[in-house]
């Protein structure tokens, strides 16, 4: 735990934590002295997890989920509020990435893009919303993406989504703020993680280029010619969790190096 534990005594909730970002953003609010549920579909990297979340020593709850299933949600939900009694921060996290030309679009990818950046955003919200409302108080922080923002090609489904993601966020930031509850997005650009190691792939295989170009590639799209880090994600979570950010409110706050000036 941090000796600066701005978080100390609270519960939160972490959707996707598994891996990359969702893993970068639960061991942070660990460290802040947050008590943390982790959700994603794998049991075993969710119990990895928990063992180090421990020995920060702060509380884990491992607790598998499908966030694209209602009923999973639901039950997830439940045991973190029986298991804490309160949860005072989520982040939503969890989702997915597929890249498809829009003029042979399989509409399986666009269901399942949907389905994994959006309306598991709000199952999961109204899941625990209203245990923060019963409070007078909350967190809750949306993993985004600069695709919340712009348009990209080949990423339809994926940019439709995360739009979709950044509307939700500003809607529910004024429907939930009179309880107390502050609802905001943040939007990295391409960040070092597994699930950009399969764009990286992607590109590879099509293009021809390789491992080292496909990334480069990616790296120069922001003006610092680098990927985000998980941690620097993470950071930003801890920061809008805290109760001194209550004034902040509805915002999407950009994390790609200055690619995106919205």
């Amino acid at each position: 735990m941090d000796a600066d534990a701005v978080l100390a005594g609270k519960h939160a909730i972490v959707t996707g934590a598994g891996r990359g970002i969702g893993r970068a953003c639960a061991l942070a609010i660990a460290r802040a002295g947050a008590n943390v549920a982790i959700a994603s579909r794998s049991r075993p990297d969710l119990e990895q997890l928990a063992a180090e979340i421990e020995k920060i020593g702060v509380r884990a709850l491992v607790t598998p989920c499908d966030v694209t299933d209602r009923e999973q949600v639901e039950r997830m939900a439940k045991e973190a509020l029986d298991a804490f009694g309160a949860l005072d921060i989520l982040v939503n996290n969890a989702g997915a990435a597929k890249s498809q030309p829009f003029l042979n679009h399989p509409d399986e990818i666009w269901d399942e893009m949907i389905a994994a950046n959006m309306t598991s955003v709000y199952y999961v919200t109204k899941a625990i919303a209203p245990a923060m409302v019963k409070r007078g108080r909350g967190r809750i922080i949306n993993i985004a993406s600069t695709a919340a923002h712009v348009g990209a090609r080949y990423v339809a489904a994926y940019t439709a989504s995360k739009h979709g993601v950044l509307g939700f966020t500003r809607a529910l930031a004024l429907e939930l703020v009179a309880h107390g509850i502050t609802v905001n997005a943040v939007c990295p650009g391409y960040v070092d993680t597994p699930l950009t190691q399969i764009a990286i792939d992607n590109i590879a295989k099509v293009t021809g280029r390789s491992q080292a170009e496909a990334r480069a590639a990616l790296a120069h799209k922001s003006p610092q010619n680098r990927l985000i880090t998980a941690g620097e994600v993470a950071d930003v979570v801890v920061f809008l969790a805290r109760d001194a950010s209550f004034g902040i409110n509805g915002q999407a706050i950009n994390i790609d190096g200055g690619a995106v000036q919205t």
